[in-house]
Order: structure tokens, then C-alpha cells, then sequence
């Protein structure tokens, strides 16, 4: 795949200030699209899909909801806590908005901890992106897939 005038677009969008403060990018220098083929290597590597794994963040949030800003227990070994911040995100890649949700999710098992957002969620289920190496939010794919205990996809 090769960065395209739209995918530059993106990119610019990605920079500190545009949609957030320090911006979705961190210190990676890659053009956009070899950030995607490589975290999109990583996660066929890990024998899953970016849908699978968007859909474990989400379940998780939905049901961290119910505890109303709270910690509450899931499913024996998750401790999930999600705070809702008024307002709204864009996404970069100019696709939509979402609202700003904070989700902590703690693997007792594994004692390790990950936080994400709504924009987090859609980004990967529609774009396969994680955000930049070095970002201060970015989610390694590998990171998701065991700390959410991700289930390999069909």
C-alpha cells in the first residue's frame, strides 16, 4: 500500500493540537500507512482480527458502564471502570465523532492494567489503527489481545 494525498490529510489530523493536545502520533515518524500495515501484521500474527479486538474493548465497556464511574467486577477477573467526560472527539480519519469515555480495564490474573476511549474502539474497528509508538495512549495490539484476553478470530 502506498500513502496517498488522503492519507496525508489524516496524518496532519493525527498531529499535536488538532484533535487532541499531544496528538495521536507520539515520536513515530512512519507515514501513516506503514503504521497500519505493520500493527495490522501484528494482530494477524497474534491470530486475531482488529474487529475481534474492538468488540473485546467494547463488551467490556458497555458492561463497565453499569457501575456508573465505578469499579465493578467482571467475569471473575476484571476490574472495569468507565468515566464519561462531556464532550465530543473527532476521528482523524474524518469518519464520524464519538464521545470522550475513559475505560480502565485491570486484569486481576495478570495484575495489568489498560486504559482506552470511545475513540480508541472506533479507530481500530474501522481503521486498524492503535496510534503511534511513542503516543502517549497508544494500545499495542499485543497488549489488548492479553490483557482483554482477546479470543482468536474464525
Amino acid at each position: 500500500m502506498k500513502q496517498t494525498v488522503e492519507m496525508d490529510k489524516i496524518q496532519h489530523n493525527m498531529r499535536p493540537g488538532c484533535i487532541t493536545l499531544k496528538g495521536l502520533l507520539g515520536e513515530d515518524r512512519r507515514n501513516l500507512v506503514d503504521i497500519l500495515i505493520d500493527d495490522d501484521g501484528e494482530v494477524k500474527r497474534l491470530g486475531t482480527s482488529h474487529e475481534a479486538i474492538a468488540t473485546r474493548m467494547q463488551e467490556l465497556r458497555d458492561a463497565g458502564a453499569q457501575g456508573l464511574g465505578e469499579s465493578i467486577t467482571l467475569e471473575s477477573r476484571f476490574e472495569v471502570r468507565v468515566d464519561s467526560v462531556r464532550g465530543k472527539l473527532p476521528c482523524p480519519f474524518e469518519d464520524g465523532v464519538v464521545q470522550k469515555t475513559f475505560v480502565q480495564v485491570r486484569n486481576i490474573e495478570l495484575d495489568r492494567t489498560i486504559t482506552y476511549t470511545d475513540l480508541h474502539i472506533h479507530m481500530i474497528r474501522e481503521h486498524g489503527f492503535y496510534e503511534g509508538k511513542g503516543s502517549a495512549f497508544r494500545l499495542p495490539p499485543h497488549e489488548l489481545v492479553a490483557i482483554l484476553d482477546v479470543p482468536p478470530s474464525t
